[in-house]
């Protein structure tokens, strides 16, 4: 980290001192008090149709077009993996879409190709991105295409367009003391899947190809859309979909969009033996994996909405509660530790980007 302090001088008064910190980037999600400093505190104009703002912890954007009515927008790039890109760009969308509440409608997409990339590529990817969209009742509105010698990989950008009741936004101001914490799925989901398809050969080295083909097919839970929908008819106070910076990275969000504490039990946190297999093998921190595919939901009636869930072949569980102070704090039996924000993705470390 390297800091600047200019001084400057006018003529009638004394000198004042300006800091100014510049922080080299690493991969992976934006540093919290970078993304506040340099990112949200440059947004200053404000429209009144604007309902839901940037925010730690908030992936979508609302804004009003009728009484009664809003409209939900989320964007996403897929930077990590070239495996599986149009799909899963899809999925991470529509999750942010539906843990929001809303119904989603359509989506715009950009594609960036690298120069010497195939038609044959492209469209393989684009019949993908359509069989995904219309398992779940999206449509392709539009978007944009270039080659770009500023990428070595395909790049896609999916923005997503949801539609709520207003009155039935999800709102972390809504988190009280004693609410409950619910995870469904597991902890490591999306990069378990990755990791598995990307680094098969190393892996084999160890175990067998059965094993490593059925920690690649977790990929095929990582819609949250099914939950999400059914926690939103069953009086879900706040969601939030697990993406990088993991399980952890996932609850400090939740934590600091309604500026509010919790208390979290790591051992009821479920997690597939495969990923805990992975993580040794790489020696990561499994907590800290990108983890699309689990959703953490806030609510006041957290048993009931696991029979529902449960109900509908969706694995849940109660992992902790929101307390009344703004510490995180995360327990193992005896021992106590703090949540820290989100850092680098675990996945990173591993596909050494």
């Amino acid at each position: 980290m390297r800091c600047f302090i200019s001084t400057f001088l006018c003529s009638s008064i004394t000198s004042k001192i300006v800091i100014c910190m510049d922080i080299i980037m690493k991969v992976g999600k934006i540093p919290e008090t970078v993304l506040k400093r340099s990112v949200f505190k440059q947004i200053r104009h404000r429209r009144e149709e604007v309902l839901v703002r940037p925010g730690v912890g908030l992936d979508c954007s609302a804004f009003t077009v009728g009484e009664g009515e809003a409209i939900v927008l989320s964007t996403d790039p897929i930077t990590s993996t070239a495996n599986n890109i149009g799909d899963l760009a899809i999925h991470i969308t529509a999750n942010d879409i539906a843990a929001s509440g809303a119904e989603m409608i359509g989506v715009m997409l950009t594609i960036i190709m690298p120069e010497k990339g195939r038609e044959s590529d492209l469209r393989l990817m684009m019949q993908k991105i359509e069989a995904c969209c219309a398992s779940l009742n999206i449509e392709v509105m539009g978007g944009h295409t270039e080659v770009s010698t500023a990428v070595n990989q395909i790049i896609v950008t999916v923005t997503g367009v949801g539609k709520i009741a207003k009155d039935k936004l999800a709102s972390p101001q809504r988190m009280r003391e004693g609410h409950e914490i619910v995870m469904t799925k597991w902890a490591g989901l999306e990069g378990t899947a990755i990791i598995a398809s990307e680094k098969k050969d190393e892996l084999c080295t160890r175990y067998t190809s059965e094993f490593i083909d059925g920690a690649s097919e977790l990929i095929k839970h990582i819609s949250i859309v099914k939950e999400a929908k059914i926690a939103s008819e069953h009086n879900a106070i706040m969601m939030h979909d697990v993406t990088e910076g993991g399980i952890f990275g996932a609850l400090w969000e939740i934590g600091a969009a309604g500026s509010v504490g919790m208390e979290i039990d790591l051992t009821k946190i479920p997690m597939k033996q495969e990923t805990v297999e992975i993580c040794e093998f790489f020696d990561v921190n499994p907590y800290l994996l990108i983890s699309s595919g689990s959703l953490l939901i806030v609510t006041e009636r957290a048993n009931e909405l696991i029979s529902h869930l449960e109900r509908e072949g969706i694995p849940a569980t109660i992992i902790g509660r929101i307390t009344d102070n703004n510490e995180r704090i995360v327990i193992n039996d005896y021992e106590r530790r703090y949540l820290e924000p989100p850092k680098t993705d675990q996945l990173y470390k591993v596909l050494g980007k």
